[in-house]
């Protein structure tokens, strides 16, 4: 969706601060049986730079290039923005869970398998059904006049 390189790091931006913090409350909740705002609050300025530096240089042009063993560029669009964006799901969603095993847990191979567990599926729904949509109005709310001129 974005074409800019501008456009892209916005868009990237606005989408790790969005997921890591979903998954962030989603993991605040399992941990104690509840979340506030500021619990959530205190993890985020820790992991979204890092989701946003995994996913900008790595991660999108590998979930791309796998997305693409199995779809054609002549997919309908929808399918092609959920099939890569499950594909980073699926290369974000274990890193990023070692990531967080390594910094607010006790780090152990047990322990990050655990977390990766938990938080596949509950990633794998807060993407496609409400992060990514959001993100992506949000992006088109603010590029639509620069979107709308580029045709």
């Amino acid at each position: 969706m974005p074409r800019t390189k501008l456009q892209n790091i916005v868009f990237t931006i606005i989408m790790a601060v969005i997921m890591v913090y979903g998954m962030i409350v989603y993991n605040v909740a399992l941990n104690t049986g509840g979340v506030t705002i500021l619990m959530a609050l205190h993890e985020l300025p820790i992991m979204a730079p890092i989701a946003f530096v995994l996913e900008f240089f790595v991660v999108e042009k590998l979930a791309t290039r796998l997305a693409f063993t199995f779809m054609r560029p002549t997919d309908r669009p929808q399918f092609i923005t959920y099939s890569i964006s499950t594909m980073i799901v699926c290369i974000m969603c274990p890193t990023m869970s070692l990531i967080a095993t390594l910094l607010f847990k006790e780090p152990s191979f047990g322990t990050w398998v655990h977390t990766f567990g938990c938080n596949m599926p509950m990633a794998l729904i807060w993407q496609l059904l409400y992060c990514g949509p959001l993100v992506r109005l949000l992006f088109l709310t603010l590029f639509r006049r620069q979107l709308a001129a580029a045709g």
